[in-house]
């Protein structure tokens, strides 16, 4: 996990391919470069580096051409009034492979700069001694024009920021799903900078517009969620000499696998109707449901064990480390929590412990709390031989005066009182300080302790719910409109998940130094739920805790998870009850809340 930046000034930026900007007014906001490196040293606190890159029109040639060069001492004091543009490349690092530190960005004898935020699980061939970010950069260096061609190879979350010197071009983006944070400022009367970063700097929001309910909708936005896919800038100057042009172009995959994952057209939606069987042929289909289904769950599990394994393999930078806790799993007890726990114990050494982290705004009374509770015995049932730690994280809303200001400018650009809640959810969750009760062959008389996860890891189980109709609003589609609106919505979900959630969620995870990583959403878990029949993923005519997510009840069965298999979904902000908590600070009562339909109220930014 890194953060990563680019600051372009001095350039009259062009969107040839891409939609102009929303119409004015624009937000305002203040920050220096300070204040980036700040923010991204939360994300990376191994080290933070930076480089820099001038643009300077050269005047004594005909045409008037651009020079490029390394900015130090000597090339500013070189720099003639003639108009000059700057690129500040911006980099820290939390380093979870290979086997000697790195500062990023890096850079290589040729002069590419490479400014990485992501892991390779495949696609590029790597050692366990190997660092992803250096073997990536040899890669790119090889690919001169064809840059696109590489990032389509890459499977796992990334984020990038790319100088490549032979062609003098800026490239960047983000991985299909946009598992990995990368905001975006494009230029504006108030600030024509061209920006990129994994996370708005805290004082945009101190020193912000304060948008809030009332105003917010009119107003664009200063950071926007970059949209998924690769984008390229090259720089050219005016016939003048007087202006440096930045044009900006989006560019395809490369790789069919990514165009048929986006465009997520599941071939099987509509169940044949009963009335075209004989009654010997449905028979014969009931009497073969079991086994069919346990088929399709059997080859669900083992897609996301393979998913866990890749995500969790401990690199030789773990080599050597005592009584290291390297994974935690974001923990509430619930259907996807405890399959990840199960298949991390199949993937992990047993002589590692697991941290699983809880958290709750009502103490023992949550119903995460009490559902993590019931799940760590069903998990020991399972796993005897772990040593699993239920980490207890407790909070009090009313006393997070200066961690919820943190959260608004983590989550920014969402700002929303549901985007709040789940922000400063996980934030807590994934910060893990809490408590732990010692062990005792008496669990009541086991004594709680302070406890803090120093794990790096941390698997999310973000995307399940998208893809197996997890939502009450999935239940609602079915209800209206059978199965066609079912797939429509799901389809929907997974298409704007990037936007919605895990530019959110990755921000609010690394601030802690954490790197949240998300099985559910690997490449080959996508592609095979897809490939199941809709009919065989969920059954949205049984109830609650029954037909919704029904291919992962059948996986957690398969697992041994008997009891979280009949457990209903509920999400973040309910089972740790800081929705609740949220509604009688803000509004006075869960019913004043739900009046106003404050889940999707902008809050009022300090």
């Amino acid at each position: 996990m890194c953060g990563i930046a680019v600051i372009v000034c001095g350039v009259r930026i062009e969107l040839s391919t891409l939609s102009s900007p929303s119409e004015p007014p624009f937000e305002r906001l203040q920050f220096s470069v300070e204040d980036v490196k700040s923010a991204l040293s939360q994300r990376g606190p191994d080290s933070v580096g930076e480089k820099k890159i001038l643009l300077q029109p050269t005047c004594a040639q005909e045409p008037v051409t651009l020079s490029f060069f390394e900015a130090t001492e000597e090339a500013y004091k070189l720099e003639n009034t003639t108009t000059s543009g700057e690129l500040h490349f911006i980099g820290s690092t939390l380093q979870l492979r290979g086997t000697t530190p790195i500062i990023q960005p890096l850079v290589d004898s040729s002069g590419n700069i490479l400014a990485y935020n992501g892991e390779v699980f495949g696609g590029i061939e790597l050692t366990s001694y190997d660092n992803d970010t250096e073997v990536l950069l040899k890669s790119l260096a090889k690919a001169n024009s064809l840059v696109p061609d590489v990032l389509s190879m890459i499977k796992g979350p990334w984020a990038i920021i790319y100088w490549q010197e032979s062609s003098r071009t800026l490239w960047f983006g983000k991985d299909a799903f946009g598992r990995r944070s990368l905001l975006v400022h494009w230029p504006t009367v108030e600030d024509p900078r061209f920006l990129l970063s994994s996370v708005s700097p805290a004082s945009s929001v101190a020193n912000g517009s304060g948008l809030d309910s009332e105003n917010g909708d009119s107003i664009h936005r200063f950071w926007e969620e970059l949209p998924c896919g690769v984008y390229s800038m090259s720089f050219r100057v005016s016939e003048s000499g007087v202006c440096i042009h930045g044009e900006v172009t989006k560019h395809e995959w490369r790789n069919n696998m990514w165009k048929e994952l986006i465009e997520w057209e599941r071939n099987l939606v509509l169940p044949r109707p009963e009335e075209d069987l004989s009654m010997s042929s449905i028979q014969e289909e009931k009497d073969n449901a079991i086994s069919t289904f346990s088929g399709f769950a059997q080859t669900v599990l083992v897609v996301l064990k393979e998913s866990v394994r890749r995500q969790t393999s401990l690199h030789s930078i773990f080599q050597g480390e005592k009584e290291v806790v390297p994974v935690a799993v974001l923990f509430s007890g619930g259907l996807d929590s405890m399959i990840l726990a199960a298949l991390l114990d199949q993937c992990l050494d047993p002589k590692y412990e697991v941290d699983l982290l809880n958290v709750s705004f009502d103490g023992p009374n949550a119903p995460d709390r009490i559902s993590a509770k019931a799940g760590i015995k069903e998990l020991k049932q399972i796993a005897p031989l772990r040593r699993w730690k239920l980490v207890e994280i407790d909070a009090d809303l009313a006393k997070l005066t200066i961690e919820t200001k943190r959260v608004m400018s983590l989550i920014n650009p969402a700002d929303t009182y549901m985007d709040l809640n789940i922000g400063t959810a996980l934030w807590l969750a994934a910060r893990g300080d809490g408590w732990i009760h010692e062990e005792s062959d008496n669990q009541e008389d086991s004594q709680r302790i302070r406890y803090k996860s120093n794990a790096r890891i941390l698997l999310v189980g973000a995307g399940a719910d998208e893809q197996c109709a997890g939502y009450g609003r999935h239940r609602t589609k079915y209800r209206n409109g059978s199965w066609g609106a079912l797939d429509k919505e799901m389809k929907l979900d997974m298409q704007r998940i990037w936007k919605r959630n895990l530019g959110r969620d990755d921000r609010c995870i690394a601030d802690n130094g954490k790197e949240g990583r998300f099985p559910f959403l690997d490449e080959d878990v996508i592609k095979t739920l897809l490939d199941i029949p809709l009919w065989e993923i969920a059954d949205l005519e049984k109830p609650s805790g029954t037909g919704d997510k029904k291919i992962l009840r059948q996986v957690a069965k398969l697992l041994g998870l008997h009891e979280v298999a009949k457990m209903p979904k509920r999400a973040i902000q309910f089972g740790s009850r800081i929705a609740r908590e949220s509604n009688r600070k803000n509004f006075g009562s869960n019913r004043a809340a739900n009046q106003a339909s404050a889940g999707s109220l902008r809050f009022n930014a300090p």
